[in-house]
This record gives C-alpha cells, sequence and structure tokens, in this order.
C-alpha cells in the first residue's frame, strides 16, 4: 500500500539513538552506529521520531510500504524487557576520585562513556572531543589484569573482536576519527595472529582520516605481559 513512512537519512544521521528512544513502536534500531528503520511495518507514520532527531535525519516520504501491524507491535511490546532501556543509548559516565583506591581504579571501573562496543558506538557523541581514545581487542582485558587502571584509565574506549564480528571496523573508525576531535590513538591487542585484524583496522582509519594522530600499539601476550613493539 502507499502511505506515509519515515526516511532516515544515514549521511546526517550521527548516531545519537534518540530516535530509537523515541519511538514506542521499536521500529527503529542502532546498527554500526546509524539509526535504520527496520521494520516498516512498525512504524505507524506519526512520526515521534522526527523532533527526538537533534540533525533533522528525519523526514517523512509517501511510498509504497507494508501496513501498519499494531497487533505484531503489542505483541512484541510484550516480549521486551520490563526495564525496557536500550543499551546502545549513548551515555558518559562520570567517576568521583574520593581516594587514592578510587583515584587508581584498583577497585572500581574507569571506564568512561557507554557503550564501549565498536559495533555499537555512535559516530559522533560530546565523550569524543579532545578525546585520547583507547580501541582494544576484547580479550585483552581479561588476560591483563590492570587493565583498567593502565589502558581504560581517561580514555575513550572501544572494544571489539576481528574474528569473530561481522565486517570490517576502518569504515567505522574512520567516521570517528574523522568526524571528531582525537587527541591520540592506543591500539590493545593480543599476541594472537587474528587479533592483527583490529590493528590493520586502524591503520586504515587514521590514513582513510586524512588526520596526523599520535598512535601506539600494546600487544598482550595470553599469560597477560606486555609485548615491545
Amino acid at each position: 500500500m502507499i502511505r506515509n513512512i519515515i526516511k532516515i537519512d544515514k549521511e546526517k544521521c550521527n548516531g545519537c539513538g534518540a530516535c530509537a528512544e523515541a519511538c514506542h513502536e521499536g521500529a527503529i534500531e542502532m546498527i554500526n552506529g546509524k539509526a535504520e528503520l527496520t521494520r516498516e511495518d512498525y512504524c505507524d507514520g506519526l512520526g515521534d521520531c522526527l523532533p527526538a532527531c537533534p540533525v533533522d535525519a528525519i523526514s517523512f516520504e509517501k511510498r509504497e510500504a507494508l501496513a501498519y501491524n499494531e497487533a505484531q507491535v503489542k505483541k512484541a511490546k510484550a516480549k521486551k524487557l520490563p526495564c525496557g532501556c536500550p543499551g546502545t543509548l549513548s551515555r558518559s559516565i562520570k567517576r568521583e576520585e574520593r581516594n587514592a583506591v578510587v583515584q587508581n581504579c584498583t577497585e572500581v571501573s574507569c571506564l568512561s562513556q557507554w557503550p564501549c562496543q565498536i559495533k555499537l558506538v555512535p559516530v559522533n557523541a560530546p565523550y569524543f572531543d579532545n578525546a585520547d581514545l583507547l580501541i582494544a581487542a576484547d580479550c585483552t582485558a581479561f588476560a591483563y589484569g590492570n587493565f583498567h587502571r593502565d589502558f581504560i584509565r581517561n580514555r575513550i574506549t572501544l572494544i571489539g573482536c576481528p574474528k569473530l564480528d561481522e565486517g570490517d571496523y576502518s569504515e567505522k573508525l574512520t567516521h570517528i576519527i574523522a568526524n571528531n576531535n582525537i587527541k591520540s590513538v592506543k591500539v590493545v591487542r593480543m599476541e594472537v595472529p587474528c587479533c592483527g585484524g583490529i590493528e590493520n583496522a586502524v591503520k586504515k582509519a587514521l590514513i582513510a582520516s586524512g588526520k596526523f594522530i599520535p598512535w601506539q600499539v600494546v600487544t598482550v601476550t595470553t599469560d597477560g605481559k606486555i609485548i615491545d613493539n
């Protein structure tokens, strides 16, 4: 049928996730840091998401689309967890440094933003401004005991597994580096060969961004030691 339905301009989308939160029907999801209309039959065409978008990336268009399926929307809502909190909603985490233990992150987390998965993090977020970026293979935090204190502290953290995640990180990382004021990049990877994928993705992203940014690679052994590169 021909009807009004939302249209998302991915070039304008900054990945903030506000539209996905505003869409009570669950028609919009965040995929690779961009908003996407994943279920057109969940879109009622009323546009609650339009005013939520801070960059005017959403508009209406009239086109052939599946009819709005209210019954299916209600069913999907019933299956959702009671908390209803979107895991991809971008936010900063403020931590009080009240004593040496907290300051050194020996007993508390040093993570300063959410989300931290490369696949979920938005391309633009306030915490990227003037940030020292940590891009780490997810196994490194388990192999190296003082990971929070030595690496996450005072950095914006992005994690991923180049072997298990689908696709290449380089395009997403290019957009993050090119569109934000990143001061430095530190890559932490495991010594295993497959972990070279995360290092190569960062290299490609730095070159493609056209920016000259100081960067460093740290390699962790499977028994938790640091290898000098």
